[in-house]
């Protein structure tokens, strides 16, 4: 092994495209990538200014936005310097690193997080009386602690063992950003361990937060029928609504390119898409349109700023 020459710089091949798309998937993804921020940015803004909104459900939601911010901006800005121009295809092994460990660390913290938020939804729906008591100032922030700990600890492993293979030959990643299965296919080594602790690592882990959402859900659909009124049980239905549909987008595409025996690199690529670019972008969206308290306090926000600047 030491007479080969290790790789220092992996060039990335992004989305497969029409070299004549480039100006226009440049633009589209640019604007979704500001949308996301923006739209974050104001959850987080609008959530720190209202005392009425220091909840638990808008204390984990913050974290949430947080995430996502972080999440497109680690994946998207590499990506649209690939439709730039061929030198901003390549990326240095550490900034490889480093990548794939952000990446991994927001992604899985946001999976855990996810589950946290439907445990925070079941107390809400099926013990409203004692919900405050349970969810607690103290326990909000030992969960929300527990998750961003246990996605640094679950992104180590990850890196630690994508990145000890030696790299030595091709170092072009079929991918827009450096994750673990495109990258093993460059090792110079056997990756079938590495291949088998993805497989368990990442798909029992995001299995079985998806089963204890799912879990979450069945208990407080029986909760619900069991509100007498048809406006307690549309209310409920209603602050778990728009968490499931972000929980459907988030892990559907993870599951699809993390738990399949084999690899499609086109079809990989393309379905990331949904979870490193959309998804961000989905949680403000569905949040801010479904959430009256939101929207009350976003209307409130622009017209004192429209009182100020008269």
């Amino acid at each position: 092994m030491s007479n080969l020459s290790l790789v220092t710089t992996f060039i990335l091949m992004g989305i497969p495209h029409a070299p004549a798309l480039d100006t226009t998937l440049f633009g589209i993804f640019l604007v979704i990538y500001a949308l996301t921020v923006v739209g974050n940015l104001l959850i987080l803004l609008v959530i720190r200014v209202d005392s009425h909104l220091h909840t638990p459900m808008y204390y984990f939601l913050a974290n949430l936005s947080f995430i996502d911010m972080w999440l497109s901006t680690v994946t998207v800005p590499k990506m649209l310097m690939t439709f730039v121009s061929p030198r901003g295809r390549a990326i240095s092994f550490h900034s490889c690193v480093a990548q794939l460990y952000s990446f991994h660390f927001l992604g899985s913290t946001e999976c855990f997080l996810y589950t946290v938020m439907s445990y925070d939804r079941y107390l809400a729906v099926s013990y409203p009386l004692r919900y405050t008591s349970m969810m607690s100032r103290k326990t909000c922030t030992l969960l929300a602690t527990s998750t961003w700990l246990s996605g640094s600890l679950h992104s180590a492993v990850q890196t630690i063992l994508t990145f000890r293979l030696p790299y030595c030959g091709p170092n072009q990643i079929q991918h827009y950003f450096c994750d673990a299965p495109p990258i093993l296919k460059l090792a110079c080594a056997d990756t079938s361990t590495n291949e088998m602790v993805i497989f368990v690592n990442i798909g029992v882990v995001s299995s079985g937060c998806f089963f204890l959402i799912v879990l979450s859900y069945v208990s407080i659909v029986c909760s619900v029928l069991k509100i007498r009124t048809s406006e307690g049980r549309h209310r409920a239905f209603q602050t778990c609504t728009s968490h499931c549909i972000v929980v459907l987008c988030f892990f559907g595409p993870g599951l699809f390119i993390y738990l399949r025996p084999g690899s499609k690199d086109a079809v990989d690529g393309v379905v990331a898409v949904f979870y490193t670019v959309l998804t961000p972008l989905l949680n403000p969206v569905v949040y801010t349109l479904r959430n009256k308290e939101l929207k009350r306090v976003l209307f409130k926000l622009k017209d004192k700023t429209l009182s100020q600047s008269k």
